[in-house]
């Protein structure tokens, strides 16, 4: 840490100049405030150590331009006249700590030792958001079509209310996206948000995860653990994927629901929380209640408000900006235009994007690792992508000839290319001769049919 030491007895300025280098600090020693004070205007400090009686400005004074110029440091007040009142001044400039003079070099070490621990878990708790922040990806909802409107509509009615909210919608679509807004455009946004992928937990642990445990409540509970419920406490909690919980789990959360009491595996004592519920699935809710795979109760007890989010393919007009958006998250390299070429362009939106927008988000970053420089072609997205979703249109289509199957393929090499035949033939792996052959016979059999 770099130190600025404010003093006005000259003994204890020379104490700290050559004390402090031996603790591992490097100091800048002052004798009054007003010195103290230009130091800071010059260079950073990570600790203010200030005696609080000094001539020109006192101590206190120190503190509050030391907020004003560096608002991250921390600062130590000392003094040889103690008193509730200088004591409270300090709080209230947030100081960390009050010494006593005459101190012991020890105090102070230990004390700048704390110092540095509260900064050292500072750093780790910025990184740590900054992580967070990326792991969760940006919460920006892009697309201006209809269809992302009336989502949006949607949520700025919704999100000031503390009704719970049923998110449907396919496999990766943006469901999350969506809760995530709620939370974010509601009266609970300063406090947690937990998401709870319900599909993904172990069903032997589930009540663990969302109630908590005491330790010893099962095996291998060695220690105490807090639930995913009173995590959340005053926030959000969203239930991804609720049709997947088990019919015993349900029941256990609509209780929980309807009364806000939640208790640890293991505890005979109930505790309230205060969470708002927002619930997401891309399961038929309604035909698992009729199949008895889902409770009716706990159905209606989630589904206040429905979202349904659309599908990549019901939105096509959205697909450019979103990869444009995907593509910044890899690569800094591009303006805002011109980062996909044309033919990438097309293809992309020939596809039919069976897995949403999780599914485009894979096709960018593997474009974006390909591609030494900007734009996007169609040689740097992955071939297989668009066989599978030929392959997905001919085995859900009626049975067909080789011939059909030929000029479904030319078709759609056809469109990604605006017609460019020689890249068509290029793609296909066929000459130029043979493709023009192909497209004349498919011509002359729509003429005579």
């Amino acid at each position: 840490m770099h130190i600025l030491f404010a003093d006005d007895e000259k003994n204890l300025q020379e104490l700290m100049r050559s004390e402090l280098p031996r603790m591992g600090y490097t100091v800048t020693v002052c004798p009054d405030g007003l010195t103290a004070v230009a130091a800071l205007e010059k260079e950073p400090f990570d600790c203010l150590l200030v005696d609080l009686d000094m001539p020109g400005m006192n101590g206190i004074d120190v503190i509050g331009k030391a907020r004003e110029l560096r608002p991250e440091i921390e600062a130590v007040v000392m003094t040889g006249k103690p008193s509730q009142e200088t004591a409270i001044a300090a709080l209230r400039h947030q100081a960390f700590d009050y010494l006593t003079k005459p101190c012991r070099l020890a105090d102070i070490a230990g004390l700048l030792g704390r110092v540095a621990e509260r900064r050292q878990t500072k750093r780790q708790l910025a990184a740590l958001q900054h992580r967070l922040k990326r792991a969760e990806g940006d919460c920006k909802m892009v697309g201006s079509g209809a269809a992302m409107e009336a989502v949006r509509n949607l949520i700025a009615k919704v999100a000031p209310t503390e009704s719970s909210v049923l998110i449907r919608g396919e496999t990766g679509c943006g469901k999350e996206l969506v809760a995530r807004a709620i939370h974010d455009s509601s009266l609970r946004a300063e406090q947690p948000m937990v998401a709870i992928n319900c599909g993904a937990l172990p069903e032997n642990l589930i009540e663990s995860e969302l109630f908590g445990h005491c330790k010893g409540a099962f095996t291998g509970a060695d220690a105490a653990r807090t639930g995913l419920f009173e995590v959340a406490d005053g926030g959000t909690i969203f239930l991804d994927e609720i049709g997947e919980l088990p019919l015993a789990m349900q029941a256990k959360l609509l209780r929980v629901l309807e009364t806000g009491d939640i208790r640890r595996l293991g505890d005979n004592q109930t505790v309230n929380v205060n969470v708002r519920v927002v619930c997401a699935t891309h399961r038929d809710l309604e035909k698992m209640v009729e199949e008895g795979t889902f409770r009716e109760d706990l159905m209606f007890r989630i589904n206040t408000f429905e979202i349904h989010v659309p599908a990549l393919r019901e939105r096509t007009e959205d697909i450019v900006p979103l990869a444009s958006h995907l593509l910044c998250r890899h690569r800094t390299d591009g303006g805002n235009e011109h980062l996909f070429t044309p033919e990438a362009i097309a293809e992309l939106k020939s596809h039919q994007w069976p897995g949403n927008v999780r599914e485009l988000a894979n096709v960018v970053e593997h474009a974006a690792i390909l591609c030494d420089s900007l734009p996007i072609g169609t040689e740097h997205l992955p071939r297989h992508f668009g066989r599978r979703q030929l392959r997905k249109e001919l085995r859900d289509s009626e049975p067909m000839t080789l011939r059909d199957m030929e000029m479904i393929a030319i078709e759609r090499s056809l469109a990604r290319h605006d017609g460019n035949k020689p890249a068509v033939a290029e793609e296909l792996g066929v000459s130029l001769k043979t493709l023009y052959n192909k497209i004349n016979s498919a011509e002359e059999k729509k003429l005579a049919s």
